[in-house]
C-alpha cells in the first residue's frame, strides 16, 4: 500500500513541480490529458485502498490447486495462498468455484477479481494483468499402470482424454505435437479432471493429458493405479490473471505474496503440499 501511496504522491508532485517551474506550460489536450491521467490514478488507489473482499475464481475440481475436500470445504494451494495474502490485507477472501471454460466470461464481467488457480501464462500473455510466474509447470500423459504404454510411441491409436479449455488441451493443439495428436484414435474433452481419471480407470480412454501437479496428487490419491510418462508435451509458467488493466489490484495481491516469500510463510504452504510434488515446481524464493 505504502509503494501505491508514494507512486501517487509523486506524480501529483512531479505535475505540481512542472506548473511552478519556468518551463512553458502544457496547453489545451496534454495538460487534460495529464489531470485526467493523475486523477485516475489517485481514484484507482483510493478504490483498492477501501476494498474489504477478493473474489477468487477457480476450478473446484484441479486439486492439488484447488477443490473440495471431504468435509465439503474448498482448499488447494492456490486457495491457501490467496487466503493469506488476504488476511494480511485484511480483506475477506470469497472462494468462487467457476466453469473453466467460462472464465473469461466471469472475469469480464466483475463476478470474479481474479482467476487463482493453476493458470497458465504460457500463450495467454497479452490476454490478462499478470503477477510474477509462482509455479513452474509441465504438462504430461498418464496412463494405467497395466496399460503396457511406455513412451508416447504406445499411444498411437489410443484414445486420449484431456480437460476443456486447459493448457494440456493447448499443448495438444501446438505444432510441435501434430505427429501425436494425429496418431490417437480419438480425444475425448472433459469438464473436470475427476471424471477423466475414472473413465481412465474404467478403461473409456486410453491416457490423460494433465498438468503434473494434478497428475502427482491424482497418483497419490488413487494409489498405484496410474503411471506418469516421462516425456512430457509442454512446459509453462503459473501466475494470478486480472482483468487486462488491472495493475493496481495485480500489484497490491503481488506485493504481499511476495512478502510471503520473503518471510517464509510461502515455502510453509509449499511445505503442506509437498507430497503432491509441489516443492520441485515453485519457481520463486
Amino acid at each position: 500500500m505504502k509503494k501505491r501511496w508514494l507512486a501517487v504522491g509523486l506524480a501529483a508532485m512531479i505535475f505540481g513541480l512542472t506548473a511552478c517551474s519556468g518551463a512553458p506550460a502544457e496547453t489545451g489536450t496534454e495538460a487534460e490529458a495529464e489531470t485526467e491521467a493523475v486523477a485516475e490514478t489517485e481514484a484507482v488507489a483510493s478504490t483498492e485502498a477501501e476494498r474489504t473482499s477478493l473474489i477468487v475464481g477457480f476450478d473446484a475440481e484441479f486439486p492439488p490447486y484447488g477443490y473440495m475436500d471431504e468435509n465439503g470445504d474448498y482448499v488447494g494451494f492456490d486457495l491457501d495462498l490467496a487466503q493469506e495474502v488476504c488476511d494480511r490485507r485484511g480483506w475477506e477472501l470469497v472462494k468462487q468455484p467457476i466453469d473453466w471454460a467460462a472464465k473469461d466470461m466471469e472475469l469480464s464481467s466483475g463476478t470474479i477479481d481474479c482467476i487463482w488457480n493453476g493458470f497458465t501464462i504460457n500463450g495467454r500473455e497479452d490476454d490478462y494483468t499478470w503477477s510474477v510466474p509462482y509455479v513452474n509447470n509441465k504438462q504430461v500423459v498418464v496412463v494405467t499402470a497395466d496399460s503396457g504404454i511406455v513412451d508416447f510411441a504406445g499411444l498411437e491409436g489410443k484414445v486420449m482424454g484431456v480437460q476443456q479449455d486447459s493448457s494440456a488441451l493447448s499443448a495438444l493443439e501446438e505444432e510441435a505435437n501434430a505427429d501425436l495428436a494425429a496418431s490417437f484414435a480419438g480425444m475425448e474433452q472433459y469438464a473436470d479432471y475427476n471424471t477423466a481419471f475414472l473413465d481412465l480407470e474404467a478403461g473409456a480412454i486410453d491416457a490423460l493429458a494433465v498438468d503434473i501437479g494434478v497428475a502427482s496428487y491424482q497418483l497419490a490419491s488413487r494409489g498405484d493405479g496410474f503411471v506418469i510418462l516421462e516425456q512430457e508435451l509442454a512446459s509453462e509458467q503459473y501466475g494470478i490473471g486480472f482483468l487486462l488493466g488491472n495493475e493496481s489490484l495485480k500489484n497490491a495481491v503481488e506485493e504481499t505474496l511476495m512478502e510471503m516469500v520473503e518471510d517464509g510463510t510461502f515455502a510453509e504452504i509449499v511445505d503442506k503440499y509437498s507430497d503432491f510434488g509441489m516443492a520441485g515446481l515453485v519457481c520463486i524464493e
